[in-house]
């Protein structure tokens, strides 16, 4: 028989308790007693402070499963370990120390690292020899620190402080489609957080990479943040298998968290309908855990998706799942808004203050010194055909209702 995978989890460099192989595919999460006694936070929202164990039958826990890597990032560090396939727990085992959020998980018996299996000549490639860090999403990205003005990749005894992007095979403007999109999505809500990012080089790298400033680390400290994805309890390829509605019901519900977190998560749904941003599943919309209850983090990984034909809507809204964006008419806009129980009133206000700021919108993308002019124009147009098509009608519409 086997031996069974073990791992030691820590909070914010606190030892909390261990995450275990079981027999038969399950996987157990148990508090040490010395965490439970200094009362710590809970380490996730469907964790709490209990003895224990949490079992889970089918693998990992949802809150462990949404740490593991995706698509570039896991093929990669499959190859580092020497395999073909590996469990999504001994990805975890042999890269989380640097995860999302606050939480890091340790193997006692550190797996070592393969150059066998990767391209020597990529410094995306060498940069995860020396980190031991776990990220979410499909395109190639690696963990940074910034020292004296200079951005290097992240070794695994340091805290990433930043995240670097790098172009998509078959995407190539993808980093300016992001750069450009999140700067126009942050003219539309002004007065909403939005994740810092820049263009610009790293140390050893001969192109360019978009680069974000983790909001999950702060003066050396791992920031406590979940994903919807894992406060709904879903696995990580079940990001698409939801409604918007849940995520407002799941901010109503929980104690400590305020309505006008579901106003501004409305707010961000329909300003990425108008960018074009079809791909606003659940891992990309968190809360913090903040002393006074769960609070949106900036807003991220806003990319207009619809100019690459992905032209469907990530998840269900006003009762229509796979809803084309280009059959989004004010009627769902409405419906969404009735389905997070905001007032008619105060969607027409939201709706008047994306019309203000509409214009200034599309010049910050002009403006812009990144993206030649045929891809602004094309942004810009699909805005337009979106404006047009359904949102300068909403106004008319709630009229009707009124």
């Amino acid at each position: 028989m086997a031996n069974l995978l073990w791992g030691k989890v820590y909070y914010q460099d606190v030892f909390a308790g261990y995450l275990r192989e079981e027999p038969g595919n399950a996987m157990s999460f148990t508090y040490d007693p010395s965490y439970l006694d200094v009362l710590k936070p809970a380490i996730a929202h469907t964790l709490p402070l209990l003895e224990g164990p949490f079992l889970s039958q089918d693998g990992l826990h949802p809150f462990f499963d949404n740490l593991v890597a995706e698509g570039w990032l896991e093929q990669a560090q499959t190859r580092l370990l020497g395999k073909r396939r590996l469990s999504r727990f001994e990805l975890l085992l042999a890269f989380g120390q640097d995860c999302a959020g606050a939480v890091s998980i340790v193997d006692p018996e550190q797996q070592k690292l393969s150059q066998a299996m990767i391209d020597l000549d990529d410094p995306k490639e060498i940069a995860l020899l020396t980190s031991r860090a776990s990220l979410s999403g499909v395109q190639p990205k690696i963990t940074l620190v910034e020292q004296d003005g200079k951005l290097t990749p992240a070794r695994s005894n340091e805290l990433s402080t930043h995240i670097a992007k790098f172009r998509s095979q078959g995407h190539d403007d993808l980093l300016v489609n992001e750069y450009l999109t999140t700067q126009a999505f942050q003219k539309l809500l002004p007065q909403d957080d939005v994740a810092q990012l820049s263009i610009r080089e790293i140390e050893g790298f001969s192109e360019p990479a978009l680069i974000i400033k983790r909001f999950d680390r702060i003066d050396g400290k791992r920031v406590h943040f979940e994903e919807f994805n894992q406060l709904l309890d879903k696995k990580s390829n079940e990001k698409y298998n939801a409604a918007y509605q849940e995520m407002a019901s799941f901010i109503k519900k929980t104690k400590d968290s305020i309505p006008a977190e579901i106003y501004r998560l409305y707010g961000r749904i329909l300003a990425g309908i108008l960018l074009g941003n079809t791909d606003m599943h659940l891992k990309n919309f968190a809360m913090f855990h903040r002393p006074e209850g769960l609070r949106l983090t900036p807003s991220y990984d806003q990319v207009s998706a619809e100019l690459y034909n992905y032209t469907s809507l990530a998840l269900a809204i006003g009762g229509a799942a796979n809803l084309r964006i280009s059959h989004v008419r004010p009627k769902h806009i409405i419906a969404l808004g009735q389905e997070f129980e905001i007032p008619l009133s105060a969607i027409d206000m939201l709706i008047k203050q994306l019309a203000i700021r509409l214009e200034e919108a599309k010049q910050v993308i002009l403006e812009a010194s990144m993206g030649d002019s045929s891809f602004k124009d094309k942004l810009i147009h699909l805005m337009d055909t979106r404006w047009n098509q359904t949102f300068a009608l909403i106004g008319q519409t709630l009229s009707k209702k009124r």
